[in-house]
């Protein structure tokens, strides 16, 4: 069917496009428990502004919390309290299925009754680790190292206990529960049973781990002495987190992690560099996996703090509704430009980007209305979507918040993140006038119009609301002041609400509950994700296989430094595909970055290298989320949609080659060398998309002058003033060639043809 072009009758004003989309299963309560869920989420967001702001919750109030260590929390135990409430807030929210009010329920009441016979052995298992609880606060216990000892070795009345009373019955309700909720479906308003008795069981996790990491049985992390208890939450734990992955961010990353466990168990029968010399034990894999190399490594770190902390910035400036003063700020600005609607969602999605920092996101948020206002101008529908896909990609690597990504590679990397956000400047410029050349041309070969003034939103309007940016600048100016990323993040969402007081949606009391509320709700996702990214960091660091990878990557730099990048490209592209850029990143930091660092590259350098290619995994055919997410608003094919997406952001596929060859481009150098890597860089990228486009100065190009542009575009990457001067001089001789000679240029295509 085919796009008509129509008349946009009355003026675009962005209204609610950063609300939170509903998903398919999340369920929608009503009464005591949509009460109970709202009050979880809040006291869970709560927490962590609390902690991580060094409130001490004793401190204030005088309670004191018998057999937990006081508020706020050291660090292990920050972490595990942070992934128990997420999966806790996870299985209440979200189903294992589709919800629907029409949802007949008769036929698995039966389920749900045997989700409820489950809860014995959740009762039998708190009660062994209340008695543990109390044996280690009793006093009895002997001390080594200043820390109290846990004897539970084979044999001992400890060891039968964990065994018996404590593992078997968690392990039974876990697997007993996932496997329940598969087949159990109950209406958009009710609990499944099964989901009850797997959210205790996170509870239960917790409520272990906490004590007992507080003993001297944390040092047997990783052993073959790690006690058998720790070994069955640890099981019982990832179950969990990998079945909330699968209901928050879908199969593909629950698969690539499941490959990464079954590699664990089987690598010593593989051959070659996958090779490990013995078998591991599964209670030594997963007392290893669930510590500060796996799960509660540097994902969750980033998680639990960086990560939630300007998740509750987004939720403030949602509330404040500076979501849509961004949208209609980008279309005041841009929407007048020749494919008008096409720029907004450039511009929108880089200002989106700083806030919510994910590619899918990013598409529903602003997609949801630049994508119906393409169409209308004259885009195809692929294209409508391509574009929004490739422009809400590049806000992963927008500065200042650049998504989580940054936070995890200042974690990983020791690099100060302002460095990052810094260095990341010109990158981003990059990719966005990339893409906006791209649009530009494609709207110049189509003859769109721009829209009128009537159609936008007024630019004296929006000009006199500009102080909804203060936020942001509050943010980058405490960044660069020298404010740690919390404080400064602290700062920034205090002054989101105190900025809204300016505006006709004034935040009190009431509503910063409710941006609290909505914050926990926000924050499951990514930290299911981040988590799950900690099993396959966990299974790396365990089988050493990151390590070998580098020993791959140095073996192909000997006959070519080009090769070992392409080949570490497509590996960061892979392990990327399906996954959210931050599970991306996380784990092909693991395993292609060492390598990276391994051959000589510098390491700010090689972490950004497989940084951009987690990031346009999202447009990166076959699996592209971003392409998808546009495509089910576009109405268009995921696959060409995915496809023209990845046209549209080619540059960022070269980009990184160009700050590998040239690091000025990464801040690294004198003013004049930065400014002159920025503006050759530009220009390349100008002459790649007028390559790509076959619009090259006000008129359409031959194919030989086209492959000439992107000839002189590849010459533009290395950076030197050789190369830069070859370059030039190839576009100023297609130039003349098509001033003088004026070949015939391509027929043109009509992408407002058919689908």
């Amino acid at each position: 069917m085919s796009d008509e072009k129509t008349e946009i009758t009355e003026a675009v004003l962005a209204d609610g496009v950063d609300q939170e989309p509903v998903e398919p299963n999340r369920r929608q309560f009503s009464g005591l428990m949509a009460q109970f869920a709202a009050v979880f989420a809040i006291l869970y967001a709560g927490f962590h502004m609390a902690a991580l702001n060094g409130v001490s919750l004793s401190e204030y109030t005088g309670i004191e919390l018998p057999f937990l260590p006081q508020f706020p929390l050291e660090t292990w135990n920050f972490r595990i309290v942070h992934i128990a409430g997420a999966l806790v807030l996870g299985f209440l929210m979200f189903s294992a299925h589709r919800v629907d009010s029409d949802t007949d329920v008769r036929e698995t009441r039966g389920l749900t009754l045997a989700g409820y016979v489950l809860l014995v052995p959740v009762a039998v298992a708190f009660w062994t680790v209340l008695q543990f609880m109390l044996r280690l606060n009793g006093g009895e216990l002997p001390e080594m190292g200043g820390l109290v000892t846990w004897p539970a070795f084979p044999g001992t009345e400890i060891y039968a206990q964990e065994l018996w009373w404590f593992g078997t019955p968690l392990l039974i309700a876990t697997f007993g529960a996932i496997v329940l909720s598969w087949f159990e479906r109950r209406g958009p308003g009710a609990m499944a049973s099964s989901d009850v008795v797997m959210a205790l069981c996170g509870v239960l996790v917790a409520l272990y781990l906490i004590p007992i990491y507080s003993t001297a049985a944390r040092n047997s992390v990783g052993t073959s002495f790690v006690p058998i208890g720790v070994a069955f939450a640890a099981t019982a734990g990832t179950a969990l987190i990998l079945e909330l992955t699968r209901r928050v961010a879908g199969l593909a990353l629950v698969i690539i992690a499941a490959v990464f466990l079954v590699y664990t168990f089987t690598a010593h029968l593989l051959p070659g560099v996958l090779a490990v010399q013995s078998a591991y034990t599964w209670q030594r894999f997963f007392g290893h996996v669930y510590s500060d190399a796996g799960i509660l490594g540097p994902t969750t770190a980033v998680s639990s703090t960086y990560i939630i902390l300007f998740i509750i910035f987004a939720a403030f400036l949602q509330a404040s509704k500076v979501g849509d003063y961004f949208v209609n700020f980008a279309f005041a600005a841009a929407g007048r430009a020749r494919g008008g609607p096409a720029k907004v969602a450039i511009f929108a999605s880089g200002l989106m980007g700083m806030i919510n920092g994910t590619s899918a996101g990013n598409v529903v948020a602003t997609g949801s209305l630049t994508i119906p206002l393409m169409k209308k101008v004259g885009y195809k529908s692929q294209t409508a979507g391509a574009i929004e896909a490739a422009a809400s990609t590049g806000g992963q690597i927008m500065p200042p918040i650049m998504g989580a990504g940054a936070f995890i590679m200042a974690e990983i990397t020791g690099i100060p993140y302002t460095e990052i956000a810094f260095a990341a400047i010109i990158p981003a410029v990059l990719y966005f006038v990339s893409i906006y050349f791209m649009v530009d041309f494609e709207a110049a070969k189509l003859g769109m119009r721009g829209m009128r003034e009537d159609e936008l939103p007024k630019l004296k309007e929006m000009v006199k609301r500009v102080y909804l940016f203060v936020p942001i600048v509050i943010l980058i100016a405490a960044l660069f002041m020298g404010y740690s990323v919390i404080r400064a993040g602290t700062l920034a969402t205090v002054s989101a609400a105190v900025v809204s007081w300016l505006t006709p949606v004034r935040m009190g009391p009431r509503a910063i509950l409710k941006a609290l509320e909505l914050a926990g709700l926000m924050s499951i996702q990514i930290i299911a994700v981040c988590a799950a990214a900690g099993i396959i960091v966990g299974v790396i660091s365990l089988t050493g296989v990151g390590a070998r990878f580098s020993a791959l990557l140095l073996n192909l730099a000997g006959l070519s430094q080009l090769l070992a990048l392409l080949f570490a490209m497509c590996i960061a592209i892979l392990l990327g595909m399906g996954m959210p850029t931050t599970a991306a990143y996380a784990v092909a930091a693991s395993v292609v970055a060492p390598g990276l660092i391994e051959i000589g590259i510098p390491q700010l350098t090689a972490h950004f290298f497989v940084f951009y290619f987690a990031v346009v995994s999202a447009i990166t055919p076959p699996v592209a989320l971003a392409s998808y997410a546009a495509a089910g608003i576009s109405g268009a094919n995921p696959m060409s949609t995915s496809v023209a997406s990845f046209k549209i952001g080619i540059a960022a596929f070269i980009v990184p080659f160009m700050f590998f060859y040239n690091s000025a481009l990464l801040m690294d150098g004198g003013v004049f060398e930065v400014l002159r890597a920025g503006a050759t860089a530009i220009f390349g990228v100008f002459m790649l998309s007028a390559g790509v486009q076959g619009w090259f100065l006000g008129g359409r190009t031959a194919w030989f002058l086209r492959a000439g542009l992107i000839v002189a575009a590849l010459f533009m990457i290395e950076g030197g003033i050789v190369t830069d001067l070859i370059g030039i001089g190839a576009a100023v001789a297609v130039f003349l060639i098509q001033r003088i000679v004026a070949p015939s240029p391509d027929a043109p295509i009509d992408v407002r043809g058919m689908d």
